[in-house]
């Protein structure tokens, strides 16, 4: 019995994506006008079935591009940060007469590396991945050979496009400012482990030490910090002494940094200046209100679609990393240092 010919068949001749090959007997847009020829040519000699008419494209293009968002079910948790670029995502695909999929990833899934069964139950013309789910599960989604962008999440085993914050110069800005109050030590809290961002945000915090002359003092440096009262309220009680100025990796730290010091006594900005990432909720009710840094996250998933947008029609361009601009919110809590250390 002769074996059905598939699709896979035609990729595997001419050494290119499964996707690929389905854009360009579909009709849709992400190949070159070669590379169609190429696939329809192969198709034709291997006695593969497929409809290129007219009257098949209309319909393709009444239906749409068809787009996935994936993320996991801890990234979707994060309403206030990640919710807020999912609703700018929804909004620009929408805008686009695009079509949208939301799967996310479970624990269990993400362990036995099963994909959401969307990439292969419909026609899936472009994928954008919120956040990290694992190096590993990220890389089979991206094997799937459909154009994929990250949003706030990159590595060097990954070869996608990412959207990405300005880490470094963010966090170097918002150390400046703390040592342009005259603050000379300035402790660093956040886990660093926790996403390729917060290791950014130390990078800048050292570029800023550097710059101004500092010499970073290691046990001012919490790097593995749990966001959790008594961790930060441990690592307070263990310091040789109390620095004048902390730079937290987001505002979740930042908030309980500035709630442990109250309740030891300390008054803020007075004693010490607190400073912050991410320019979320808790900063704005903290108080004081806390200074931070604040990230355009409707622009983020707008400049996402766009990328997906343009990575679909140039399969074949090398990956972008496209880096974001932060701005400093100045708020009562940093003010200029009028102790040495305490």
């Amino acid at each position: 019995m002769k074996k059905k010919v598939t699709m896979q068949d035609i990729a595997d001749r001419l050494n290119i994506s499964k996707n690929s090959v389905s854009q360009a007997l579909t009709g849709k847009p992400g190949v070159s006008e070669e590379t169609r020829l190429m696939v329809q040519k192969a198709a034709d000699e291997l006695g593969y079935s497929y409809s290129n008419n007219r009257s098949s494209q209309k319909t393709d293009d009444k239906k749409g591009i068809n787009i996935a968002l994936i993320a996991s079910d801890f990234a979707f948790s994060l309403k206030s940060f990640f919710g807020e670029i999912y609703l700018s995502v929804e909004k620009e695909v929408r805008s686009r007469g695009w079509n949208l999929f939301i799967e996310s990833i479970d624990q269990d899934s993400k362990d036995k590396l099963i994909l959401p069964s969307l990439l292969s139950n419909h026609q899936i013309d472009g994928i954008l991945i919120l956040s990290h789910i694992s190096t590993d599960y990220i890389s089979k989604i991206i094997d799937t050979g459909i154009p994929t962008v990250l949003i706030d999440h990159h590595s060097p085993y990954l070869q996608a496009d990412a959207i990405l914050t300005n880490n470094r110069f963010g966090a170097y800005k918002a150390v400046e400012h703390l040592i342009q109050l005259g603050h000379q030590e300035i402790a660093f809290v956040g886990d660093i482990e926790v996403s390729p961002s917060y290791q950014e945000r130390l990078e800048g915090y050292s570029l800023a030490l550097k710059k101004h002359g500092i010499d970073p003092n290691s046990a001012l440096l919490f790097t593995d910090a749990e966001e959790t009262q008594e961790e930060i309220s441990r690592f307070a009680d263990r310091l040789p002494y109390m620095p004048t100025a902390w730079f937290c990796v987001n505002d979740g730290h930042g908030f309980l940094v500035q709630s442990v010091l109250q309740q030891k006594g300390f008054k803020i900005p007075e004693d010490i200046s607190i400073c912050s990432f991410d320019n979320g909720q808790l900063s704005q009710i903290a108080t004081p209100k806390i200074t931070t840094v604040n990230i355009d996250l409707n622009y983020y998933g707008k400049k996402a679609v766009e990328q997906l947008s343009w990575r679909i029609e140039h399969m074949n361009e090398p990956m972008h990393e496209i880096l974001l601009p932060t701005t400093l919110i100045v708020r009562e809590s940093t003010a200029v240092n009028t102790i040495k250390s305490i």
